[in-house]
């Protein structure tokens, strides 16, 4: 075996994993299928083990070839971004960016801010994922996600841009049928419109400071996979619902929607940026991570005042 690993060959070989096919890989990276079949006989041969299992339909990966694939991917896209910040540092920014976010989040909040960030580089492409089921960056190879979450260890990398407060808010015309709930235990009275993602379900649980923390099981009348939807059904007096400050603080400020049990708190939770771990961050990436800071770390609904957050006409 040379001293020097075969490094194109590895590259080449992460692609048509990610591919599963070597005309898909011939095609993206602009080689010969021909090119593409020996690199990967190339590198059997080096092993002296096959690396993927073919058959006429389809091919997978050997124990061989899943043991090399976290590696052999790393490869592929050191070698990118190396090329990829080079590039920009030289001349203007350009390539693409892979960015997911959810999706209450992603068109309320991040879709506004993008047409600046597009005129300051007209030669970087954004391709987004907007849902709100997380997504896996490595896997699906996205170069960073905005999580609206408290979030645990991981081996991604994060930066924590603001709070996102989730408050308990319902319409003047629902508290006037149905009274303004001081305490938790007073919702099993009242009618809910949830978030089927929410962490704890229909267990809706807050925080006192003096009094701890009760949950309560709250009958929902309709329940969605995105919070944006609920918000006909709560102008319109329908129930209550627990809903990130992002999308309702337009509405509490023009008084269509209202807090209610005074010194309760939901959870608060941090917007943040995540990005995979160990890999160089191309230079408009890392412009893009910067642009987003910017506009997100001074957001009027991040600090909500407190005649906002606990109605003042709540007993």
């Amino acid at each position: 075996m040379s001293k020097l690993p075969d490094l194109e060959a590895w590259a080449i070989f992460a692609k048509v994993a990610e591919t599963g096919s070597f005309a898909r890989t011939a095609a993206e990276l602009a080689l010969s299928q021909a090119t593409v079949s020996k690199a990967i006989t190339r590198l059997e041969g080096r092993m002296k083990t096959s690396l993927f299992h073919r058959t006429s339909r389809r091919m997978a990966l050997t124990d061989a070839g899943s043991s090399a694939l976290e590696r052999a991917t790393r490869i592929l896209q050191e070698g990118e971004a190396v090329e990829a910040d080079i590039t920009d540092r030289s001349t203007s920014l350009r390539g693409q960016i892979r960015i997911a976010a959810p999706m209450s989040f992603g068109i309320a909040r991040l879709s506004p801010i993008l047409p600046k960030f597009m005129k300051m580089h007209p030669d970087v492409e954004l391709n987004l994922h907007f849902a709100d089921e997380q997504v896996d960056l490595i896997r699906d190879r996205f170069d960073l996600a905005l999580r609206i979450a408290n979030l645990s260890d991981s081996s991604l990398i994060a930066r924590s841009l603001c709070k996102v407060r989730i408050l308990l808010v319902g319409s003047p015309a629902y508290f006037e049928r149905h009274g303004h709930p001081t305490h938790p235990r007073d919702l099993a009275k009242h009618k809910g419109l949830q978030y089927s993602l929410a962490r704890y379900g229909s267990s809706w649980r807050f925080r006192h400071a003096r009094h701890g923390e009760y949950t309560q099981v709250m009958p929902i009348q309709m329940q969605v996979n995105n919070a944006e939807a609920l918000q006909p059904a709560l102008l319109a007096g329908m129930g209550l619902a627990l809903q990130p400050s992002f999308l309702v603080w337009q509405e509490l400020l023009d008084g269509s929607l209202q807090t209610a049990m005074p010194g309760w708190e939901a959870d608060v939770l941090s917007l943040n940026i995540v990005t995979p771990p160990g890999r160089t961050r191309p230079a408009r990436v890392q412009a893009f991570m910067d642009y987003a800071a910017q506009q997100f770390i001074n957001e009027p609904w991040a600090e909500l005042p407190p005649q906002m957050v606990e109605n003042p006409l709540a007993d």
